[in-house]
């Protein structure tokens, strides 16, 4: 059965849900030897801010958030290093995209990044870039079945990060 998520933009009645679902995935990632998020990053702060903002959208399924991510025009310092394939084309930046372990495995991450796709073309966006934790093999499993590509690297404090890239 495939459940019916319901995408929208991100409230501040939302934050303590999404910091919860944040928690949750840790705690899953941590289990499965990903250390890739902690208490350092991501913070309640950085999703609030995300929500001012207007970046962070949430996907729910029956009223509850099982998604969250961020599209952001902005893209830290380290991003100049990708060799990027069409560097003069608009582009946004995702970052934090986040499935709740109790509704893993059943499709949501692939139809967010579908969702995500479609938003975009919908903002007339060429692209989409992001930046994957090496050490997170389902991470970077599910953005090279989207079809993203690889266009370079990144070192941040946990480590070697991937960039990727996909031109819609």
């Amino acid at each position: 059965m495939e459940l019916n998520i319901d995408f929208r933009q991100g409230k501040t009645k939302d934050l303590t849900e999404i910091v919860e679902l944040v928690k949750a995935a840790i705690v899953h990632m941590e289990s499965c030897g990903i250390m890739q998020w902690d208490e350092i990053y991501p913070t309640a702060e950085d999703f609030a801010s995300d929500i001012s903002e207007g970046q962070l959208f949430v996907g729910t399924v029956n009223g509850n958030i099982v998604v969250t991510y961020t599209l952001s025009s902005l893209s830290d310092e380290a991003y100049s290093n990708g060799t990027w394939r069409m560097p003069e084309k608009s582009y946004i930046v995702l970052h934090r995209l986040c499935v709740h372990p109790n509704v893993q495995n059943l499709g949501i991450a692939q139809r967010t990044m579908r969702h995500i796709e479609q938003q975009v073309i919908r903002l007339g966006i060429d692209a989409i870039r992001l930046d994957v934790y090496s050490q997170n093999p389902y991470a970077m499993k599910l953005y090279q079945t989207c079809g993203y590509v690889e266009a370079g690297t990144a070192i941040w404090r946990k480590g070697m990060f991937y960039l990727m890239e996909k031109y819609l």
